[in-house]
Protein backbone atom coordinates (compact mmCIF):
# COMPACT_ATOMS: atom_id res chain seq x y z
CA UNK A 1 0.00 0.00 0.00
CA UNK A 2 1.56 3.32 -1.35
CA UNK A 3 2.25 5.74 1.67
CA UNK A 4 1.63 8.99 1.78
CA UNK A 5 4.22 11.80 3.41
CA UNK A 6 4.15 15.90 4.37
CA UNK A 7 6.93 16.51 2.12
CA UNK A 8 6.83 20.21 2.90
CA UNK A 9 5.03 23.05 4.89
CA UNK A 10 4.79 26.68 4.34
CA UNK A 11 3.48 29.14 6.81
CA UNK A 12 2.37 32.98 6.81
CA UNK A 13 1.20 35.26 9.21
CA UNK A 14 -0.56 38.74 8.52
CA UNK A 15 2.19 41.61 9.24
CA UNK A 16 0.03 43.17 11.95
CA UNK A 17 0.79 42.24 15.60
CA UNK A 18 -2.68 42.98 17.38
CA UNK A 19 -2.34 40.93 21.31
CA UNK A 20 -1.44 43.82 23.03
CA UNK A 21 -4.37 46.09 21.24
CA UNK A 22 -7.14 44.07 21.70
CA UNK A 23 -5.72 43.17 25.31
CA UNK A 24 -5.98 46.42 25.90
CA UNK A 25 -9.10 46.86 24.24
CA UNK A 26 -10.76 44.33 26.18
CA UNK A 27 -9.75 45.32 29.41
CA UNK A 28 -11.64 49.02 28.62
CA UNK A 29 -14.53 46.60 28.19
CA UNK A 30 -15.47 45.14 31.38
CA UNK A 31 -17.35 47.71 33.76
CA UNK A 32 -17.00 45.59 36.93
CA UNK A 33 -13.67 45.76 38.49
CA UNK A 34 -13.49 41.95 39.33
CA UNK A 35 -13.94 40.76 35.56
CA UNK A 36 -11.28 43.58 34.97
CA UNK A 37 -8.70 42.36 37.01
CA UNK A 38 -9.95 38.60 36.26
CA UNK A 39 -9.30 38.96 32.73
CA UNK A 40 -6.14 40.90 32.82
CA UNK A 41 -4.64 38.00 35.25
CA UNK A 42 -6.09 35.52 32.50
CA UNK A 43 -4.02 37.37 29.39
CA UNK A 44 -0.82 37.51 32.04
CA UNK A 45 -1.41 33.40 32.09
CA UNK A 46 -2.09 32.91 28.72
CA UNK A 47 1.38 32.26 27.27
CA UNK A 48 0.49 34.31 24.49
CA UNK A 49 2.96 37.11 23.15
CA UNK A 50 1.85 37.46 19.43
CA UNK A 51 -1.23 37.10 17.38
CA UNK A 52 -1.50 38.37 13.71
CA UNK A 53 -4.31 40.25 11.98
CA UNK A 54 -5.45 41.18 8.42
CA UNK A 55 -6.17 44.85 10.10
CA UNK A 56 -3.62 47.01 11.86
CA UNK A 57 -6.01 47.61 15.20
CA UNK A 58 -8.89 46.53 16.53
CA UNK A 59 -10.03 50.52 15.83
CA UNK A 60 -9.33 49.80 12.66
CA UNK A 61 -11.67 47.60 11.29
CA UNK A 62 -13.98 47.53 14.03
CA UNK A 63 -14.49 51.30 14.67
CA UNK A 64 -15.35 52.31 18.19
CA UNK A 65 -18.30 49.72 18.24
CA UNK A 66 -17.39 45.81 17.00
CA UNK A 67 -21.47 44.93 17.40
CA UNK A 68 -21.72 47.23 14.85
CA UNK A 69 -20.01 45.94 11.87
CA UNK A 70 -22.47 42.84 10.11
CA UNK A 71 -21.39 39.42 8.76
CA UNK A 72 -21.31 41.21 4.72
CA UNK A 73 -18.72 43.19 5.92
CA UNK A 74 -16.41 40.93 7.84
CA UNK A 75 -17.15 38.50 4.30
CA UNK A 76 -16.01 41.59 2.61
CA UNK A 77 -12.72 41.98 4.35
CA UNK A 78 -12.33 37.73 4.23
CA UNK A 79 -12.82 38.00 0.29
CA UNK A 80 -10.45 40.82 0.02
CA UNK A 81 -7.27 40.04 2.34
CA UNK A 82 -7.58 36.08 2.55
CA UNK A 83 -6.58 35.13 -0.57
CA UNK A 84 -3.28 37.06 -0.22
CA UNK A 85 -1.90 35.31 2.68
CA UNK A 86 -3.02 31.97 1.33
CA UNK A 87 -0.77 32.72 -2.02
CA UNK A 88 1.89 33.87 0.34
CA UNK A 89 1.88 30.49 2.17
CA UNK A 90 1.87 28.45 -1.78
CA UNK A 91 4.63 30.77 -2.76
CA UNK A 92 6.89 30.07 0.62
CA UNK A 93 6.92 26.24 -0.72
CA UNK A 94 8.84 27.05 -3.77
CA UNK A 95 7.26 24.95 -6.12
CA UNK A 96 8.39 27.34 -9.26
CA UNK A 97 7.71 25.32 -12.27
CA UNK A 98 6.36 21.95 -10.05
CA UNK A 99 3.32 23.60 -9.24
CA UNK A 100 1.97 22.87 -12.64
CA UNK A 101 2.78 19.40 -11.92
CA UNK A 102 -0.33 20.04 -8.74
CA UNK A 103 -3.34 17.13 -9.52
CA UNK A 104 -5.35 18.22 -6.23
CA UNK A 105 -5.80 21.62 -4.32
CA UNK A 106 -7.61 21.70 -0.96
CA UNK A 107 -8.65 24.37 0.68
CA UNK A 108 -9.34 24.74 4.38
CA UNK A 109 -11.49 27.21 5.51
CA UNK A 110 -14.13 28.19 8.45
CA UNK A 111 -13.93 31.50 9.03
CA UNK A 112 -14.75 32.85 5.50
CA UNK A 113 -16.80 32.03 2.15
CA UNK A 114 -17.06 33.57 -1.01
CA UNK A 115 -16.69 32.11 -4.45
CA UNK A 116 -14.80 31.74 -6.94
CA UNK A 117 -12.74 31.38 -3.79
CA UNK A 118 -9.26 30.84 -2.41
CA UNK A 119 -8.70 28.27 -5.02
CA UNK A 120 -9.36 30.58 -8.16
CA UNK A 121 -6.53 32.88 -6.99
CA UNK A 122 -4.28 30.14 -5.99
CA UNK A 123 -4.44 28.88 -9.33
CA UNK A 124 -4.28 31.96 -10.43
CA UNK A 125 -0.87 33.49 -8.99
CA UNK A 126 0.74 30.09 -8.00
CA UNK A 127 0.52 28.60 -11.59
CA UNK A 128 -1.58 25.59 -9.83
CA UNK A 129 -3.50 24.11 -12.98
CA UNK A 130 -7.03 24.52 -13.86
CA UNK A 131 -7.30 20.90 -14.33
CA UNK A 132 -6.59 20.62 -10.52
CA UNK A 133 -9.25 18.33 -8.70
CA UNK A 134 -10.55 21.31 -5.95
CA UNK A 135 -11.58 20.63 -2.98
CA UNK A 136 -13.22 22.84 0.36
CA UNK A 137 -12.83 21.66 3.31
CA UNK A 138 -15.27 24.25 5.27
CA UNK A 139 -16.92 25.46 8.65
CA UNK A 140 -15.36 22.40 10.84
CA UNK A 141 -13.31 23.87 13.02
CA UNK A 142 -10.10 23.72 14.47
CA UNK A 143 -9.48 20.05 13.87
CA UNK A 144 -9.80 20.42 10.14
CA UNK A 145 -6.09 21.01 9.59
CA UNK A 146 -6.22 16.84 10.39
CA UNK A 147 -9.39 16.67 7.94
CA UNK A 148 -7.81 18.17 5.25
CA UNK A 149 -4.46 15.94 5.56
CA UNK A 150 -6.39 12.71 5.68
CA UNK A 151 -8.30 13.50 2.15
CA UNK A 152 -4.99 14.23 1.06
CA UNK A 153 -3.37 10.79 2.60
CA UNK A 154 -6.16 9.06 0.89
CA UNK A 155 -5.89 10.80 -2.46
CA UNK A 156 -2.54 9.73 -2.47
CA UNK A 157 -2.90 6.10 -1.71
CA UNK A 158 -5.78 5.61 -4.63
CA UNK A 159 -3.41 7.36 -6.67
CA UNK A 160 0.40 7.52 -6.16
CA UNK A 161 1.20 9.43 -8.80
CA UNK A 162 -0.86 12.44 -7.23
CA UNK A 163 0.46 15.62 -5.81
CA UNK A 164 -1.67 17.45 -3.78
CA UNK A 165 -1.72 21.08 -2.36
CA UNK A 166 -4.08 21.51 1.04
CA UNK A 167 -3.90 25.07 1.83
CA UNK A 168 -5.47 26.71 5.39
CA UNK A 169 -6.66 30.13 5.73
CA UNK A 170 -8.06 31.91 8.60
CA UNK A 171 -9.11 35.15 9.70
CA UNK A 172 -10.40 34.14 13.54
CA UNK A 173 -10.10 38.22 14.00
CA UNK A 174 -12.90 39.40 11.74
CA UNK A 175 -15.32 37.53 14.34
CA UNK A 176 -14.54 39.78 17.14
CA UNK A 177 -17.50 41.02 18.95
CA UNK A 178 -18.01 43.71 21.59
CA UNK A 179 -19.41 42.10 25.72
CA UNK A 180 -18.34 42.17 29.29
CA UNK A 181 -19.01 38.60 28.91
CA UNK A 182 -15.35 37.14 30.63
CA UNK A 183 -15.60 33.71 29.13
CA UNK A 184 -16.36 35.10 26.09
CA UNK A 185 -13.16 37.49 26.05
CA UNK A 186 -11.23 34.73 27.26
CA UNK A 187 -12.25 33.21 23.74
CA UNK A 188 -11.22 35.80 21.86
CA UNK A 189 -7.99 36.01 23.59
CA UNK A 190 -6.55 33.42 22.07
CA UNK A 191 -7.68 33.86 18.32
CA UNK A 192 -5.52 35.12 15.56
CA UNK A 193 -5.28 35.06 11.96
CA UNK A 194 -2.69 32.64 9.54
CA UNK A 195 -2.29 30.61 6.37
CA UNK A 196 -0.40 27.39 5.83
CA UNK A 197 0.47 25.28 2.61
CA UNK A 198 1.55 21.46 2.64
CA UNK A 199 2.79 19.33 -0.14
CA UNK A 200 1.54 16.07 0.23
CA UNK A 201 3.16 12.90 -2.34
CA UNK A 202 4.23 9.20 -2.05
CA UNK A 203 7.67 11.12 -2.51
CA UNK A 204 9.16 9.86 0.76
CA UNK A 205 10.68 12.80 2.23
CA UNK A 206 8.90 14.44 5.05
CA UNK A 207 7.10 13.23 7.50
CA UNK A 208 4.98 9.57 6.56
CA UNK A 209 1.14 9.29 7.49
CA UNK A 210 0.26 6.16 8.92
CA UNK A 211 -3.19 6.83 10.36
CA UNK A 212 -5.99 8.24 11.44
CA UNK A 213 -8.57 8.19 14.20
CA UNK A 214 -11.42 10.21 15.65
CA UNK A 215 -12.74 10.42 18.69
CA UNK A 216 -16.26 12.45 19.82
CA UNK A 217 -16.88 12.93 23.71
CA UNK A 218 -19.71 11.89 24.90
CA UNK A 219 -21.83 14.70 26.33
CA UNK A 220 -19.98 18.12 25.38
CA UNK A 221 -21.89 19.01 22.09
CA UNK A 222 -22.14 22.27 23.58
CA UNK A 223 -18.29 23.04 24.63
CA UNK A 224 -17.22 24.09 21.54
CA UNK A 225 -19.65 25.78 18.62
CA UNK A 226 -19.31 27.94 15.55
CA UNK A 227 -22.39 29.05 14.29
CA UNK A 228 -23.34 32.46 11.47
CA UNK A 229 -25.02 35.29 13.06
CA UNK A 230 -25.86 38.86 12.08
CA UNK A 231 -22.56 40.08 13.70
CA UNK A 232 -20.09 37.80 12.11
CA UNK A 233 -19.64 33.92 13.31
CA UNK A 234 -20.45 33.08 17.14
CA UNK A 235 -17.85 31.47 19.11
CA UNK A 236 -18.91 29.25 21.98
CA UNK A 237 -15.37 27.52 23.73
CA UNK A 238 -16.44 26.76 27.20
CA UNK A 239 -14.12 27.09 30.05
CA UNK A 240 -14.83 23.24 30.83
CA UNK A 241 -13.15 21.59 27.38
CA UNK A 242 -9.94 21.32 29.08
CA UNK A 243 -11.18 19.29 31.83
CA UNK A 244 -13.44 17.44 29.25
CA UNK A 245 -10.34 16.75 27.09
CA UNK A 246 -8.40 15.51 30.14
CA UNK A 247 -11.02 13.04 31.74
CA UNK A 248 -11.42 11.01 27.76
CA UNK A 249 -7.88 10.85 27.05
CA UNK A 250 -7.72 7.94 29.18
CA UNK A 251 -5.07 4.79 28.57
CA UNK A 252 -8.55 3.31 27.06
CA UNK A 253 -8.97 6.13 24.94
CA UNK A 254 -5.22 6.35 24.08
CA UNK A 255 -4.68 3.04 23.35
CA UNK A 256 -7.24 3.08 20.11
CA UNK A 257 -5.85 6.41 19.20
CA UNK A 258 -2.24 4.70 19.30
CA UNK A 259 -3.09 1.64 17.34
CA UNK A 260 -2.53 -0.43 20.66
CA UNK A 261 1.22 1.02 21.19
CA UNK A 262 1.52 3.02 24.50
CA UNK A 263 1.79 6.42 24.89
CA UNK A 264 5.67 6.28 25.85
CA UNK A 265 6.29 4.90 22.34
CA UNK A 266 5.77 8.46 20.91
CA UNK A 267 8.48 10.35 20.89
CA UNK A 268 6.49 13.44 18.84
CA UNK A 269 3.55 15.24 19.88
CA UNK A 270 1.86 18.02 17.80
CA UNK A 271 -0.98 19.26 19.63
CA UNK A 272 -2.92 21.80 18.95
CA UNK A 273 -2.57 24.97 20.90
CA UNK A 274 -5.77 25.80 21.53
CA UNK A 275 -4.91 27.34 24.57
CA UNK A 276 -2.67 27.06 27.78
CA UNK A 277 -5.29 25.25 29.33
CA UNK A 278 -5.67 22.87 26.69
CA UNK A 279 -1.87 22.43 26.31
CA UNK A 280 -2.09 21.59 29.76
CA UNK A 281 -4.50 19.29 29.89
CA UNK A 282 -3.23 17.35 27.78
CA UNK A 283 0.07 17.07 29.05
CA UNK A 284 -1.27 16.27 33.00
CA UNK A 285 -3.72 13.53 31.18
CA UNK A 286 -0.64 11.87 29.38
CA UNK A 287 2.06 12.48 31.47
CA UNK A 288 3.71 13.61 29.09
CA UNK A 289 7.65 15.11 29.77
CA UNK A 290 7.62 19.08 30.27
CA UNK A 291 9.11 19.39 26.83
CA UNK A 292 6.89 17.28 25.09
CA UNK A 293 4.49 20.56 23.67
CA UNK A 294 7.53 22.21 22.55
CA UNK A 295 6.51 23.24 19.46
CA UNK A 296 2.69 23.59 20.29
CA UNK A 297 3.77 25.84 23.14
CA UNK A 298 6.20 27.74 20.31
CA UNK A 299 3.27 28.01 18.32
CA UNK A 300 0.92 29.15 20.73
CA UNK A 301 2.97 31.98 22.01
CA UNK A 302 3.91 33.60 18.95
CA UNK A 303 1.00 32.87 16.90
CA UNK A 304 -2.20 32.00 19.08
CA UNK A 305 -4.95 29.88 18.01
CA UNK A 306 -6.03 29.77 14.05
CA UNK A 307 -8.33 27.11 14.03
CA UNK A 308 -7.30 25.32 10.96
CA UNK A 309 -3.71 26.18 10.32
CA UNK A 310 -2.56 25.82 14.17
CA UNK A 311 -1.68 22.38 13.66
CA UNK A 312 -0.25 22.83 10.57
CA UNK A 313 2.16 25.16 12.13
CA UNK A 314 2.87 22.76 14.56
CA UNK A 315 4.21 20.11 12.14
CA UNK A 316 5.65 22.75 10.59
CA UNK A 317 8.18 23.54 13.30
CA UNK A 318 8.62 20.10 13.92
CA UNK A 319 9.87 19.84 10.37
CA UNK A 320 11.88 22.90 10.49
CA UNK A 321 13.56 21.39 13.68
CA UNK A 322 14.26 18.37 12.15
CA UNK A 323 12.89 16.19 14.85
CA UNK A 324 12.61 12.52 14.38
CA UNK A 325 11.15 9.58 15.79
CA UNK A 326 7.38 8.04 15.65
CA UNK A 327 4.62 11.08 16.25
CA UNK A 328 0.61 11.71 17.49
CA UNK A 329 -1.02 14.67 16.04
CA UNK A 330 -4.47 16.13 17.70
CA UNK A 331 -6.40 18.93 16.84
CA UNK A 332 -9.69 19.43 19.13
CA UNK A 333 -13.00 20.70 17.60
CA UNK A 334 -16.74 21.55 17.44
CA UNK A 335 -18.60 18.39 19.14
CA UNK A 336 -16.48 18.03 20.92
CA UNK A 337 -14.27 16.23 18.42
CA UNK A 338 -10.28 15.30 18.44
CA UNK A 339 -8.89 13.91 15.43
CA UNK A 340 -5.67 12.44 15.22
CA UNK A 341 -3.30 11.47 13.02
CA UNK A 342 -0.05 8.99 13.77
CA UNK A 343 3.42 9.56 11.73
CA UNK A 344 6.52 8.81 11.70
CA UNK A 345 9.76 10.63 10.37
CA UNK A 346 10.82 9.54 7.12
Amino acid sequence: MTTAYINAISTAVPEHDVHDDFVAYADSTFTLRRKQLLFRRMADRAQISHRWSAFPSIASFYGDDPNAVDTQARMQEFERAAPGLAVRAVDGLGLGDAAADITHLIVLTCTGFYTPGIDFEIMKQCGVPTTAERTQVGFMGCFAGINGLKLAHHIVRSEPAAKVLVVSVELCSLHMQQTDDLETMLSFLVFGDGAAAVLVTAESTGLAMDSFQALMIEDSRDLITWRIGGMGFDMVLSGKVPGSLSRALDETTMKTVLSGAETSSIDLWAVHPGGRSILDAVEGALHLDADALTSSRHVLENYGNMSSATVLFVLADMLERGDTGSGCAMAFGPGLTAETMLFHAA
